[in-house]
């Protein structure tokens, strides 16, 4: 395991990942972008360990390490911690199971390891600022691929009873891909009001971002994988 010193103020990131050279080229990449490797970790073990000692902003997590996976990393990170970093996830699989458990988990995207260097340091700093790193629609896709099939009954009513109608409306038009503008024009509101309605479901429902957003979608069943959307009853 590898730490640097870093300049103040600068975004700061650990890279997770049990290839030398992948930690070496991405280090090289991100500095040269003026974003600064606080530290680098060969397993999982390693990198909760790293995340906790030097708390960078985002962690570049490789899926599959030894001694602990990219996952099991993610969650132990992911505790609700003040503080805690935004975890991007690395594989060479754009539709990996493991990839979509880290999703659940909290996960803020994935990149594909043979990433343009212009890709990599964007998708950082974006993270950085609060976003999600995925297009709703490529969540979409994972989720469709290895979301439960069948949620159980009343799920949706249980979990999702603390929305409006008007919210879980905009949530199921954001687990099917549709963008804030898009959502906007659909429902024929601002792009502000679409804005708050999102701020507002992702604060209720204890979410970091739009991707975990899609997620509880399929996972209660607002939304079924190639089925379209369900329509529960219930209060708000």
């Amino acid at each position: 395991m590898t730490v640097t010193e870093v300049r103040d103020g600068a975004l700061r990131v650990l890279v997770a990942d049990d290839q030398a050279l992948v930690r070496t080229g991405f280090r090289m990449i991100l500095t040269a972008e003026g974003i600064d490797v606080v530290a680098e970790a060969a397993d999982g073990v390693q990198a909760v360990d790293a995340v906790r000692r030097t708390r960078p902003d985002v962690v570049l997590m490789d899926v599959r390490m030894p001694e602990l996976d990219g996952l099991e990393a993610t969650r132990r990170i992911l505790t609700g911690a003040p503080g805690e970093p935004r975890v991007i996830m690395l594989t060479t699989f754009d539709l990996d199971r493991y990839v979509y458990a880290a999703l659940s988990a909290g996960a803020s995207g994935f990149l594909l390891k043979d990433v343009t260097p212009e890709h990599l340091a964007a998708a950082v700093r974006l993270v950085r600022s609060g976003d999600a790193l995925l297009a709703p629609s490529i969540t979409r896709r994972l989720v469709e691929r290895y979301a439960r099939p069948d949620p159980a009954p009343g799920l949706v009513h249980r979990q999702l009873a603390v929305l409006t109608p008007r919210e879980r409306e905009v949530l199921r038009l954001l687990a099917q891909g549709l963008s804030n503008g898009e959502l906007a024009g659909q429902l024929h509101l601002s792009g502000a009001t679409v804005k708050t309605h999102v701020a507002r479901i992702l604060a209720k429902l204890g979410l970091r971002d739009r991707v975990q957003a899609v997620v509880v979608a399929y996972e209660t069943g607002l939304v079924t994988p190639g089925g379209g959307v369900t329509r529960p009853d219930g209060p708000g």
